[in-house]
């Protein structure tokens, strides 16, 4: 039976539109930006016919020149992919119509699909969403073109520059637009449905673009169980009425649907979690009694919600894939224009294309990489690409280029993660996130030497057997890429050489090993008392602080770069002692895992934490105090340089006992009335300090509450428990202990099987008769995808694999998806961050 593949199914989906992209201008949003470097699917689009894949938000007019094909005649069509939501990517698909004038035909591709569209209750579109838009679209087009022609004759410029200038300058409103009047003359527009933007990370593992409507969609509403907009709710086992259902359950439910039936997958669905089985009462409910006579392959679903396992997203794990995730650069974000619908805002993902720092590497030997004629190259492209704009007069762009230095155009060279690229037929990123670090690098370095060997280039650099250290990788890439053949013949690991060059930098490594040793310790120090835990948490607290005070001092870089963990570190860590605390000492004070005492200390930590160091981050509960807290430390800092009267000066007013002495001093009472001022000022902002840490205690409190509040982890089986000899399981993340308990057919507490509407009929009319069916088993299904609401990371989807090749199962074709790619750093800003619930 053929394995799944995910990187696959989307090339495949793109080839499926070959007629639409022919010989048309391609505009992809930042989301399928991300789905589409992953898959490589740049040159499938060359290959089709497309004049240019141009991005969507940056568009400008120039792009119907880019042509690959070397057309001569204008562009007539126009394809437009987005992984918004049609009414959220409205302006941008009118600006890019507004922009070429000669188009006649516009087709939308959109991965939300019309049951999207009119599930979410603040959309303005109905059921029949693709048309009702594809006439909204049509009659806002015409609306602006006849705006800019009148603006063109009244002040004689250029018809679409003004036009794109009215487009930004004012919102586009759609609403209130009769949508049985006609489109426009020689304009067509058509908009379909495109399920399969993803981004796999290997055949096997995806998440969804940290741009697209349904990464960004709130995951809770505020109430008491809620920890962040971006994470599901703690699982109390109140279920939401149909109308509290957040619009990310809602999106993430119709995504699932679709892809089963792109993929041709018979769901049996299964939930664990509060907010999972939302979602798999949704899939249900949209399952039909047309789908039994399909043909399908069967497959088992497992929604997991993440606010189950938030221990191991936070931690740092023995894994390469997220080091190089959480060491590398990201590429920025395009600004959502509608970021708040009903209250809730959309979630700020950082986007999943990593900046891998190739141009930096080479950059270190730059007369080598002159004589190999890569710059001439480069400047060649540049100047054909820039012949628009330079002056002939003084020789082009070549000129400008020969002034800068080399590192300007070695920034050209820095490249992403594709999932595609393989090496005899083993993808690259597949089999390095199936590795830990230490025989994940060593893989790559193996990986280079081969590629070494087939370009017959001898490379002298002293290698340790068993190991790979970023010296020796330096050395390797730098030699591959010396030439232009046998760079782009080696791209694929080069790209990836290059990031994990990175990851072992020292900087990056240091930081990530000490945060691995504080975990190790609060987990040992969990095993044993509350006090030495806590004890602990306050050490590093203390240090942290008092490591960025001494830098500032000594104007040295900051404490990170040296493998010290800052006190925004600290935090992070503290939300991990918590959490273990809460699974070891669950009574230990009231409302908390820690006695008051202890906590008292913690909280004086965090507090004199704060008023030495008041800018330590985009942390919510200092919102509005900072700028305070900053003015207070710099004026305590200018009374410290003023000068101070030496201790032989006599003071004769001291000496002077009559009271009526400084009657009428009243420069010296105002003095010290501002004092007073100062002092009590002082005094409220420390005591508003205090409120806002213990605000902080209070959700530190409701995490240390997950296991006992949380309904599947009240039983203990699948909580996390300390590790002891010859227990496989005791470091490993929720996922591998669920996968194991499911593949051996082990009872799961709350473990809900969503049935079919097929299956509700069946037993409830036929089972009086005994001819009811049986719950379905998630172990004899051959095909398992396990979707965790919230994400996951790399470390997990290393463990599900050791779970399946462990059971001795080598049938199961198990998939791991997740909402988003989930770092220690992208869960602080969720906990602590701007989207936390205060």
């Amino acid at each position: 039976m053929a394995l799944i593949d995910v990187a696959i199914s989307c090339l495949n989906s793109i080839r499926e539109i070959e007629e639409d992209v022919k010989d048309a201008i391609v505009y992809i949003d930042a989301g399928c930006t991300e789905s589409f470097q992953f898959v490589g699917a740049f040159p499938l689009f060359l290959e089709l016919g497309a004049r240019a894949v141009c991005s969507l938000e940056n568009m400008t007019s120039l792009d119907a020149v880019a042509d690959w094909n070397s057309k001569t005649d204008c562009a007539k069509r126009i394809v437009i992919m987005t992984s918004r939501l049609l009414n959220d990517a409205h302006r941008y698909m009118l600006r890019c119509l507004s922009t070429h004038e000669g188009v006649q035909h516009c087709t939308v591709f959109t991965s939300i699909s019309e049951g999207s569209h009119s599930a979410i209750p603040d959309l303005p579109l109905g059921p029949d969403a693709y048309r009702e838009y594809e006439t909204l679209l049509v009659q806002d087009y015409n609306e602006h073109t006849k705006k800019s022609d009148k603006i063109s004759k009244d002040k004689g410029v250029p018809k679409f520059s003004s036009a794109l200038e009215s487009l930004t300058m004012e919102p586009i409103a759609s609403e209130n637009v009769d949508i049985s009047s006609g489109g426009a003359e020689g304009l067509v527009v058509s908009v379909h449905h495109f399920p399969l933007i993803i981004c796999p990370f290997t055949p096997r593992a995806f998440v969804l673009p940290s741009q697209g409507s349904v990464a960004e969609a709130s995951l809770s509403r505020q109430h008491e169980d809620s920890l962040s907009f971006g994470l599901p709710p703690i699982s109390t086992g109140s279920m939401s009425d149909a109308d509290d259902v957040p619009s990310g359950a809602t999106l993430t439910a119709h995504f699932l649907y679709q892809l089963a039936l792109k993929m041709e997958l018979k769901l049996e669905i299964f939930s664990l979690g509060d907010l999972s089985k939302n979602v798999g009462k949704i899939l249900t409910d949209m399952s039909s009694v047309y789908d039994v006579g399909r043909r399908k392959r069967s497959a088992g679903l497992l929604l997991v919600d993440r606010t189950l396992d938030l221990i191991t997203p936070c931690c740092h794990g023995d894994s390469l894939f997220d080091r190089i995730f959480s060491s590398l650069p990201r590429a920025e974000r395009f600004s959502s224009q509608a970021q708040l619908k009903q209250g809730v805002p959309s979630i700020n993902r950082p986007s999943l294309d990593v900046q891998v720092p190739l141009g930096e590497l080479l950059n270190e030997e730059p007369s080598k990489i002159r004589d190999s004629g890569l710059p001439e190259g480069i400047e060649a492209f540049l100047r054909g690409w820039d012949s628009y704009t330079s002056d002939p007069k003084n020789g082009g762009l070549l000129n400008e280029c020969d002034k800068k230095s080399t590192t300007n155009w070695t920034e050209l060279l820095n490249g992403s993660l594709v999932a595609t690229e393989c090496f005899r037929g083993t993808p690259y990123l597949e089999a390095m996130i199936d590795r830990k670090t230490k025989d994940g690098s060593v893989l790559v370095k193996k990986w280079l030497q081969e590629a070494l060997r087939r370009e017959n280039i001898s490379v002298n650099v002293r290698a340790r057997p068993g190991y790979a250290t970023k010296p020796e990788l330096q050395a390797m890439i730098r030699a591959l890429s010396q030439s232009q053949s046998s760079l782009l013949k080696n791209k694929g690991i080069i790209q990836l050489a290059a990031a994990t060059a990175a990851a072992l930098d020292e900087s990056q490594s240091a930081k990530w090993d000490t945060f691995s040793s504080a975990e190790m310790m609060l987990n040992v120090s969990a095993g044993d008392t509350s006090q030495g835990l806590a004890a602990q948490i306050s050490d590093l607290i203390n240090k942290s602080a008092l490591a960025e005070l001494q830098a500032k001092k000594n104007e040295k870089p900051d404490s990170s770069s040296r493998g010290l963990l800052s006190f925004r570190d600290a935090l992070l860590l503290t939300i991990v002692g918590y959490i273990l605390a809460g699974d070891n000492f669950p009574t230990s004070g009231s409302g908390g895992p820690f006695s008051w005492q202890e906590e008292h200390f913690l909280k004086e930590a965090i507090v004199d934490a704060v008023l030495e160091n008041p800018s330590v981050g985009n942390l919510k509960f200092l919102n509005g105090l900072t700028e305070e807290l900053e003015g207070r430390l710099n004026r305590l800092k200018s009374e410290e340089t003023k000068e101070i009267p030496s201790d032989d000066q006599l003071d004769i007013d001291a000496l002077d006992d009559d009271p009526w002495g400084k009657w009428g001093d009243e420069e010296e009472e105002e003095v010290d009335n501002s004092k007073a001022d100062e002092s009590y000022d002082d005094m409220q902002l420390k005591l508003d300090l205090r409120d806002r840490v213990d605000s902080l205690f209070r959700f530190l409190h409701k995490l240390s509450s997950l296991r006992t509040r949380n309904l599947p982890l009240r039983g203990g089986s699948l909580a996390s428990e300390s590790s002891f000899p010859g227990d496989p399981s005791g470091n490993k993340g929720l996922l591998y202990r669920l996968i194991t308990k499911v593949l051996s057919k082990q009872e799961i507490p709350g473990l809900e099987y969503h049935s079919s509407t097929v299956g509700r009929f069946i037993k409830s009319g036929f089972g009086r008769f005994g001819l009811g069916q049986a719950k379905p088993s998630l172990a004899d299904q051959s095909v398992i995808l396990v979707f965790v609401i919230g994400g996951i990371n790399g470390r997990e989807v290393l463990e599900a694999q050791e779970a399946v090749s462990e059971s001795g199962r080598p049938d199961i074709n198990l998939v791991i998806g997740g909402t988003t790619l989930l770092t220690p750093d992208d869960m602080f800003e969720l906990l602590l961050g701007q989207f936390s619930h205060f």
